[in-house]
């Protein structure tokens, strides 16, 4: 019989030959300052998650960190469905964010279109987002709607990067004018009726410490925006002949920016 790893089954990997493996430690983000040989006392929400949903008790191991540097490894001394305090043991300097800072310009769109481009691109590395209205954006947010909204953005980040393992936290920006768009290292909006391609700029790419890329909304980027951001200082750049839907440019140019800076660390 092949001695193969199986699914996670229950929280627990097996093996069949050894039996079972231990599922991966619990990793939270947490906004604090962190110390080895202190102790933590998490939010409820963190509390009933460790308690309720992943079943942990005290002595379990947790991983925590605060998106600044490193990971930090630690004990659950308590726990309740409200209370959970972790004793950190140790700090590990590791580094797992991309060698080159992309900022994400992305024209505001409909909800759940931005929540998976702030959930994917977390996971593929993007170091900040800045959601924009632009002349084609409907969404209009602001006062308390708007408060809510960027908590909720927040929180989907967070997730998203307890679960991919950064070890640092993306920024999240609501921007009411184009004009207020950040334009940072190399600057690049998504536009499909312009006749350079994404490839021409590789070697800049490949170079660049930030890049900051700029995606329209739903209907594209209207003449008057792509004027805006070329005074900017934006090029136009094509990803290919065919026309991708807004909450899939993020992500799909930040998996071609990582596929092409990994090719050049082998």
């Amino acid at each position: 019989m092949n001695h193969t790893t199986l699914p996670l089954v229950f929280g627990l990997r097996f093996n069949s030959k050894s039996g079972p493996i231990p599922a991966m430690t619990c990793r939270l983000y947490i906004d604090c300052d962190l110390a080895p040989g202190s102790s933590v006392e998490l939010p409820a929400d963190q509390s009933h998650y460790l308690h309720t949903v992943m079943r942990l008790g005290a002595g379990d191991c947790v991983i925590l960190f605060n998106g600044r540097a490193g990971e930090y490894s630690g004990t659950i001394k308590t726990l309740s469905k409200q209370r959970a305090t972790i004793h950190l043991q140790s700090f590990s300097d590791i580094d797992r964010e991309m060698p080159c800072r992309v900022h994400i310009v992305q024209a505001a769109c409909r909800s759940e279109k931005i929540d998976s481009i702030l959930q994917k691109g977390t996971e593929l590395g993007a170091a900040s987002f800045h959601i924009v209205r632009s002349e084609r954006s409907s969404l209009k947010l602001e006062g308390g709607r708007l408060n809510k909204r960027l908590e909720r953005w927040q929180k989907i980040i967070s997730e998203a990067a307890e679960q991919s393992e950064r070890t640092a936290m993306p920024e999240i920006n609501w921007l009411d004018k184009l004009t207020d768009s950040p334009a940072t290292g190399l600057c690049y909006a998504l536009h499909p009726e312009t006749d350079t391609h994404w490839s021409a700029e590789k070697e800049n790419i490949i170079a660049a410490k930030d890049i900051t890329l700029a995606i329209g909304p739903e209907g594209g980027w209207s003449p008057r925006d792509i004027e805006l951001l070329a005074s900017l200082g934006f090029k136009s750049l094509t990803f290919g002949p065919r026309i991708m839907r807004t909450e899939t440019a993020a992500p799909a140019l930040l998996a071609a920016i990582q596929s092409l800076i990994d090719s050049q660390a082998i």
